[in-house]
């Protein structure tokens, strides 16, 4: 390499810029950017993946933006966090309120519209799995286990203490912190840290190994013992002590976004993914491969093979967690199959056969032509085809 003037010196990398925490302007102009600062992950959101949430930040919500009367546990709207109640009503919805100046968009929000009382052995809260094989760098289970920090903003209407819980589903282990809210519908933002867990391995597979849970309500039966703070065989009575009651009002409201956990004993900036990848991590569990919202959508190309039975292929984006099952919503002429010069409305679909590439879509009791191709579409405002895979 050829260079006008005299030849750039180069300025020994110090261990102090990387421990520092920060890379400066001054830091680049003297050549003072070492391996170390590079390895720390002390760049702002250079660290990709360092986020075990899938969704921290409540930007997808395949299944709906919004489902009211929710009373039973299930995936309603923002994907990848699961409901858990066995009391009260809510809407649960995906919102445009956040805290502001953080980067946010949404939110999960939790409505509650009839309160009720809480069972001794009842709770509400809101989880989500992690699979094991994402999780074996926590070194769970060895002497080198790695701690684990979480980081969220939460507003509710309701004050106190709530809990946020590790559970390992593995072993029956647990870990509970308890946080505090402190103003009524105020933003405010949760920092919890983690011990690792010397004991018990995350198996090595799909299966669901860690919960992250975030109690909103618990009966007697996990609130009577002494909260527990370390890792340890879960005990119920000592996993939830102190939660106050958020869904003892029906004017309670309950947000969550920016949900993060993250090897260490600090917070770092929430990470932030591109829509397009934080939509192909969720369609691993769930896909909403067509609804109605806008009808003719197209769903598959499909054969006749005989005068009653349409089949067709769906190819998901991306490889599903297990061979799903089939998410449809049916109703009378929903769904229209055209080809040899006519239009054949069927009600519903069922699933042939599934792997996690791909699912065989059939209706067995269309009114079609044997031999003849056909496109499939929805033709009203409440058909749906999903595919779910989820923990």
């Amino acid at each position: 390499m050829a260079y006008i003037g005299n030849k750039p010196t180069a300025v020994p990398l110090t261990s102090s810029d990387i421990q520092d925490g920060t890379i400066t302007a001054s830091d680049i102009a003297d050549s003072t950017i070492t391996s170390g600062k590079i390895a720390s992950g002390v760049i702002a959101n250079q660290s990709a993946f360092k986020n075990i949430i899938i969704n921290g930040d409540m930007s997808i919500a395949q299944r709906a933006t919004s489902q009211s009367s929710v009373t039973t546990t299930g995936y309603y709207t923002c994907d990848r966090f699961q409901w858990i109640a066995d009391y009260g009503t809510v809407t649960l919805s995906q919102d445009t309120t956040v805290p502001s100046g953080q980067g946010f968009a949404k939110s999960y929000k939790i409505d509650v519209t009839t309160a009720g009382t809480v069972s001794s052995g009842g709770y509400v809260l809101v989880r989500q799995k992690i699979e094991g094989q994402n999780l074996q760098y926590l070194k769970k289970g060895t002497s080198n286990a790695e701690s684990l920090t979480l980081s969220f903003w939460i507003q509710s209407t309701k004050t106190g203490t709530y809990i946020a819980e590790l559970y390992d589903a593995d072993n029956n282990r647990q870990i509970s912190k308890a946080y505090t809210v402190s103003s009524s519908n105020t933003w405010e933002k949760k920092t919890l840290t983690f011990a690792g867990d010397t004991s018990g391995a995350f198996g090595n597979d799909n299966g669901g190994s860690l919960f992250l849970n975030l109690y909103l309500s618990a009966g007697t039966d996990y609130t009577s013992g002494t909260l527990n703070t370390s890792w340890n065989s879960s005990t119920n009575a000592n996993r939830v002590v102190g939660q106050v009651d958020a869904q003892d009002n029906a004017s309670n409201n309950i947000y969550f976004t920016g949900v993060q956990l993250e090897v260490g004993t600090s917070a770092s900036d929430f990470e932030f993914l591109p829509l397009d990848v934080n939509l192909r991590r969720c369609q691993r569990y769930y896909y909403l491969h067509a609804d109605g919202a806008s009808s003719n959508k197209r769903i598959m190309t499909a054969g006749a093979y005989n005068g009653s039975l349409i089949d067709g292929t769906v190819f998901f984006p991306t490889t599903m967690r297990a061979n799903p099952s089939i998410d449809v919503v049916s109703g009378t002429n929903y769904y229209t199959c055209y080809g040899n010069n006519s239009n054949d409305p069927v009600n519903d679909f069922s699933i042939e056969e599934s792997n996690i590439n791909s699912a065989g879509v059939r209706n067995s009791s269309a009114s079609v032509t044997q031999g003849a191709p056909y496109h499939v579409i929805t033709t009203n405002s409440s058909a749906k085809l999903a595919f779910n895979s989820e923990l």
